[in-house]
């Protein structure tokens, strides 16, 4: 078992990662190695988590942002956290995303928050937002 664990772990590494852990003699310890090359000990996973978490909580729009652009830095916010097993609920990526947006945003936030039910309304809704100005030209 341990030499075909071995043998399905070269065959998907590439070269330099080979050269990293060929001379490891079981294929546990080639796994330990190549995850510790690539996603770190874990106290750089809880420094990692810490950094995004923060980074999550803190998020706001900047100053001229579009919708689409905000949604993009929320997701690969949202997709590292999930990588590092810290996985937030939809309903609170929702409140994340109405709570970060500009002044301008605040009729259609009030209005998506009280006519919709904030635990179902998909994430990717966002994306179909306007820009509150763009109604009146």
């Amino acid at each position: 078992m341990n030499a075909k664990a071995k043998h399905i772990i070269i065959c998907a590494i590439n070269s330099n990662d080979f050269n990293r852990v060929s001379s490891c003699i079981s294929a546990k310890e080639m796994w330990d190695k190549h995850e510790v090359t690539y996603e770190g000990t874990n106290q750089v996973k809880e420094a990692k988590t810490r950094m995004l978490v923060q980074d999550y909580e803190m998020f706001t729009m900047h100053e001229n942002e579009d919708i689409k652009t905000l949604f993009t830095r929320f997701t690969n916010i949202t997709n590292a956290l999930q990588v590092l097993d810290k996985v937030y609920t939809n309903s609170e990526m929702v409140r994340n995303i109405l709570r970060c947006l500009s002044r301008v945003w605040m009729l259609k936030v009030t209005a998506n928050e009280q006519a919709k039910d904030l635990n179902t309304f998909p994430l990717e809704d966002h994306l179909g937002l306007q820009h509150p100005r763009s109604e009146f030209t």
